[in-house]
This record gives C-alpha cells, sequence and structure tokens, in this order.
C-alpha cells in the first residue's frame, strides 16, 4: 500500500553498447528497494530475469549477497534491504545495473524526475521505450549483433538453427510498446539467486 505522500521516482533505463538505443522510461515508488527496482527492470525491458543482477550507485553495490561462483566474490548489500530513495537523488542521479554477468548486458540508470504520485495510477509504470529487449543468452551485445545479422538473411548457414534456438521466426528488432510491459508483483517474484 503506498502512502498518498509518497513520490515517484521516473527512470531511464538504457542498455549499453546496442546501437540503435534499447531503453525505456519507468516510474515507480520512492519506497522501493533495489529487489523491487530489479524486478520493475526486468519486466519493463523483457528480460525472463534467468541470471543474477547488481546495481553499482553512489559507490554502493547491491544485489544479491554475493556474486555466486565467481571467482574473486565481492561483497555486495543485499537489494531487499537498502531503499532507492536511500541512494537517488537529483544530485545523484545515474547508476549502472549489470544482468547476466556471461553476456554482460551493463543498462545506464538515469533518475529524470522526482514526482508526486498520483493515486489514480498503478505503480510501476512504462511510460516509454525504443526496441524489444534481446533475448535471453544472445551473448551480449557482440552476440546480439550477430544474431540480428543471421536473422536478416534467411540463407544464412546458421538462420535455421537461430530460429529455432529463439523460437521467433517474426522477432523484430524494432517491436516494443510501452502499454503491453507487464509488471510483476515483487514480493511474489521469485529471486534465482536465493534457489
Amino acid at each position: 500500500m503506498t502512502k498518498p505522500s509518497q513520490s515517484v521516482y521516473q527512470f531511464k533505463i538504457t542498455l549499453e553498447e546496442v546501437k540503435p538505443a534499447i531503453w525505456r522510461r519507468i516510474q515507480v515508488p520512492s519506497s522501493y528497494n533495489f529487489w523491487e527496482l530489479h524486478v520493475a527492470i526486468q519486466n519493463a525491458m523483457g528480460w525472463e530475469d534467468y541470471h543474477l543482477h547488481e546495481f553499482e550507485v553512489v559507490n554502493l553495490k547491491t544485489g544479491r549477497p554475493q556474486r555466486i561462483g565467481s571467482e574473486g566474490a565481492e561483497e555486495c548489500a543485499s537489494g531487499r534491504k537498502v531503499k532507492i530513495e536511500d541512494c537517488f537523488s537529483m544530485e545523484n542521479k545515474t547508476a549502472f545495473y549489470e544482468y547476466d554477468f556471461g553476456d554482460g548486458w551493463g543498462h545506464k540508470i538515469v533518475l529524470e524526475k522526482i514526482l508526486p504520485m498520483d493515486l489514480s495510477k498503478t505503480y510501476p509504470l512504462c511510460l516509454d521505450g525504443k526496441r524489444a529487449c534481446p533475448p535471453e543468452d544472445s551473448g551480449g551485445p557482440w552476440g546480439y549483433k550477430d544474431l540480428l545479422e543471421i536473422l536478416k538473411n534467411p540463407r544464412h548457414a546458421d538462420y535455421k538453427d537461430t530460429v529455432e534456438w529463439i523460437g521467433d521466426k517474426n522477432f523484430d528488432p524494432e517491436a516494443f510498446k510501452a502499454e503491453e510491459a507487464i509488471f510483476e508483483n515483487p514480493k511474489e517474484h521469485v529471486d534465482i539467486s536465493e534457489g
């Protein structure tokens, strides 16, 4: 339940090293913690949350308590224990979000506005965005670039296998509609790092 005096944070999330840009503009309650922001980003971008993640903001790393199975694993604060309003402000507007340490999907997060909550709306909310989310496990920005080249050419030696792998012969990298973003309740979302 949200408090009437609560604010809303408007973020622009841009996938790094992909051209043309893939991005989303979302609004979330200021009371959100980083776990809840993670779920909102996953839902807005179109990721399926199969992999670990981490935020870096104002010299703080948050996500899960440790990079599982990583050599030289780094400690970080639990995303469930750190509120976004304690880290973001109009003076500290940017953060980095990494999803899937193997593929290395980096996202730049920019706080654009802090607004009063509109009680007639349901948050989180996706306002805008461009281009489809890359398929999971597509090899990061460089692998995704290769995948798009393969999909442009039905005569490519890997075309049939690639289409079968992504499961969508009609994958359209330009497709995105903000109104189709469906947000899960973060309290019901399964955390793969706890599994």
